[in-house]
């Protein structure tokens, strides 16, 4: 993709995760996230909360690449229909838009630590 600003990449919340974008294409979107100690539950795992909350960003960024980053979408839905523990690593999340509407974006995610499936998800989002 061409140039985007930070800004619009990397929000407060994308940041305080510690996420890293691995790479942005139009209606692809790969964030990478280490387990660091903050983002443990009290097992000492990765929190579902912090691997939701990195499946959202990254649903978001593929719906801002494809229908351009002028313009705003909401989650209107995101569900984790699979998830496994991580106890240590990094893991890269790719969401892939899978249906482009105007109004509306279908968009689906795996997360995987090396050839291992961690979670898989899909989210519905509006465009604003």
């Amino acid at each position: 993709m061409t140039d985007i600003p930070v800004g619009l990449v990397e929000s407060a919340f994308f940041k305080l995760l510690g996420c890293r974008l691995h790479s942005l294409e139009t209606g692809v979107a790969q964030v990478a996230l280490a387990l660091e100690p903050q983002l443990r539950n009290r097992g000492g795992k990765l929190h579902g909360g912090a691997l939701f909350s990195l499946v959202d960003i990254a649903m978001g960024l593929a719906c801002s690449s494809a229908h351009g980053f002028d313009q705003q979408s909401a989650t209107i839905e995101c569900k984790i229909n699979y998830i496994r523990a991580v106890s240590d690593g990094e893991v890269l999340c790719t969401a892939r838009v899978i249906h482009p509407g105007r109004r509306t974006l279908v968009v689906e995610a795996d997360v995987m630590q090396g050839d291992k499936l961690v979670a898989k998800a899909q989210g519905t989002f509006a465009v604003l």
